[in-house]
């Protein structure tokens, strides 16, 4: 998608075409646990099932490193490009694929040398044990690929392409679903068989993936790209919100694992059940997850790139939006939860144990009582992270998790037991609703409106002395500018210089410091004139609505724009050599040793960029109305002059 298109198309548009693939790539991705789940739980058993929950954590910590750099890149990535600097997007992008390669294999390899001790920290009770073992042997073997088309796919989106990252993810999870039928229920491989085949199908995700890095819309990745450069730093904190909403869910899942298996060997449940029927809720309610996630980072590029163009009225438009979604589809899961968990926990199997049954419902219902909630605390971290604010989008997810969910777990259960550390969760979710509210609204507060946008927009609206236009072309340091402010007042109608960047930045989604170092600013290739002609037409655009009103323009080929329009007059400033020089040192501390070659510099490029435009010549006296030596009256008495002129004209 092009970068214009970011910052004018309709945002309900651009929801649909990216948050939607987004939801259904972060669906697929929980669909790879949830599958083997379901598979694992028809073939083996309760005990298989408590394997895959003893080792999610593994797959959340995978998922925690992908989210550190992926959604950490496609951030940057997008503020990037709403700035105008491709060459830093792109450097980036290489600097995250580098990285993510080199720490997803040292991170598989440390973690299958200590599996055994890792699985007994996460809960892992003596019969789920050898299960355990056997499945988490072969997942971790898949961490690199896990971890690089995760990362990917959030950088491929980031890019415009999120119907590709939809593609890759759906090709791995139905070789994955096909896979998985074959090893465990007619080959018989059991937790290893369904492992396997949730491996086999990230590695095929990594590949197609891979082969992206030579699509790039926005950018061209070149082999110094993929040098590791300090850009790395800066994708790291803006996706370590996402890392630590990642790595808190982690702490959470293992703090349960233990929790449940301690309080539940006290009860009529046992340790096993409360183990393999958390792990089930879990994976279930990964949909929900899935999908507030998907609209939240499918959006990313969205907020991100008009954020960093300035462009904070659409930010504001697509975050109300985004809430509006996330709470819906928040409400519908919690429903969903409430009336048919049994029918739920039933596609998992075991659906023979009434024990299993009758916890699996308690847990449901209780544990995830008003889990909608939670859509509001999810959305608004990716949101907080897209628009730069690291630091809050990580304390968003760590304060529901670590400083109140396992507090009050510890403290309920030692009073209540089982039941105890059931009831934690709906509290927890309701404390971390109201501190939630008050964080969003601190940083909604800051988008305030488009800078000077407000004014501008006033100023275009002024009715008084309708119909009169004058445009000024001027040589560098000739007065003309000064002239026209003058004349401006003189004529009682606004003035536009600058005040046109505030607007064009608006119309085309550059930022306004882009705007002004490359608005004249064009490059030769191979002997003819290129440029991105995007600015040229944002700002005639601008003028032409300027010329229903009334107002003084300087510059940006103005009367060439209006060249059609009535009441319009055109007028030329020059000056000779000497006084320029004496102008550009005392206005615009320029050295006198180097007045001379800054003032021929931005001439030249001045008439190259109306030459470009208008296929005319800039200093041709002919193409004005009026054409005035500065020096000979001053700036005063030549704003007096042409005001008497164009009165007498009118």
């Amino acid at each position: 998608m092009k970068k214009t298109e970011l910052g004018k198309e309709k945002i309900t548009k651009l929801l649909l075409i990216f948050s939607i693939p987004c939801v259904i790539s972060m669906l697929i991705n929980s669909i790879y646990n949830i599958v083997d789940q379901i598979f694992i739980g028809q073939g083996v058993g309760l005990l298989g099932n408590g394997a895959t929950n003893v080792i999610f954590p593994l797959v959340l910590l995978f998922g925690a490193i992908a989210g550190l750099l992926g959604n950490g890149c496609a951030a940057n990535i997008s503020l990037r490009l709403g700035e105008g600097k491709r060459e830093e997007a792109s450097k980036s992008v290489g600097s995250t694929v580098t990285f993510s390669i080199i720490i997803s294999i040292i991170v598989s390899m440390i973690i299958y040398i200590f599996l055994p001790q890792i699985i007994n920290l996460f809960g892992c009770t003596p019969n789920v044990y050898k299960y355990a073992l056997s499945y988490g042997k072969i997942i971790v073997c898949g961490a690199p690929a896990l971890i690089i088309y995760t990362t990917l796919s959030s950088v491929i989106r980031a890019d415009g392409s999120p119907q590709y990252s939809m593609f890759f993810l759906c090709i791995g999870a139905i070789i994955n679903i096909i896979l998985d039928y074959l090893f465990i229920l007619i080959f018989k491989w059991g937790v290893e068989g369904g492992a396997l085949a949730t491996i086999i199908g990230q590695y095929i995700s990594a590949i197609l993936a891979l082969l992206y890095l030579r699509k790039f819309k926005n950018f061209e990745l070149k082999l110094k790209d993929y040098k590791i450069n300090k850009s790395i730093f800066k994708v790291m904190l803006y996706g370590v919100s996402s890392f630590i909403t990642q790595i808190t869910v982690l702490v959470l899942f293992v703090f349960m694992n233990n929790v449940l298996t301690k309080y539940g060997a006290l009860t009529k449940f046992g340790e096993d059940i409360p183990l393999s029927a958390y792990g089930i809720m879990s994976k279930v309610n990964t949909l929900l997850i899935s999908s507030i996630l998907g609209v939240s980072i499918g959006a990313q590029p969205i907020i991100g790139f008009n954020y960093g163009a300035g462009n904070k009225e659409r930010v504001k438009e697509a975050l109300k939006k985004i809430y509006f979604i996330n709470i819906i589809i928040g409400i519908v899961f919690n429903l969903i939860y409430l009336i048919f968990p049994m029918q739920l926990v039933s596609i998992f199997g075991s659906g023979d144990n009434p024990l299993y049954i009758e916890f699996s419902i308690m847990l449901f219902r209780t544990f995830l009582m008003i889990n909608f909630v939670n859509s509001f605390e999810m959305t608004t971290s990716i949101v907080i992270q897209s628009l730069g604010n690291a630091k809050k989008a990580a304390a968003c997810t760590f304060i529901r998790q670590i400083l109140l969910f396992i507090p009050l777990a510890l403290l309920l259960s030692h009073y209540f037991g089982l039941k105890g550390i059931l009831y934690a969760g709906p509290i927890a979710d309701c404390l971390c609703f109201v501190i939630i509210i008050f964080i969003f609204l601190s940083e909604y507060k800051k988008l305030g409106t488009n800078d000077n946008t407000k004014e501008t927009i006033e100023k275009i609206n002024i009715q008084n002395k309708k119909g009169m236009v004058i445009t000024i072309n001027r040589e560098y340091a000739s007065g003309g500018r000064y002239v026209g402010k003058l004349l401006s007042k003189e004529l009682d109608i606004p003035f536009y210089d600058k005040e046109i960047i505030s607007l064009a930045a608006q119309e085309s989604g550059f930022t306004k410091n882009y705007i002004e170092k490359n608005e004249q600013k064009k490059s030769t290739i191979n002997g003819e004139y290129n440029s991105d002609d995007e600015i040229f037409v944002a700002e005639s655009k601008i003028i032409k609505n300027i010329a229903k009103k009334s107002g003084v323009i300087v510059g940006r080929c103005a009367d060439y724009v209006l060249k059609d329009n009535k009441n319009v007059y055109k007028i030329f400033f020059y000056s000779d050599m000497d006084n320029k020089i004496k102008r550009a040192t005392k206005y615009y501390n320029i050295k006198k040793n180097e007045a001379f070659s800054m003032i021929s510099k931005i001439d030249k490029q001045r008439e190259k960029h109306y030459k470009y435009y208008t296929n005319r010549n800039w200093r041709n006296f002919a193409n004005y109305d009026l054409a005035i030596n500065v020096d000979t009256l001053g700036p005063k008495k030549t704003a007096l002059m042409i005001k008497d002129i164009v009165k007498s004209k009118r």
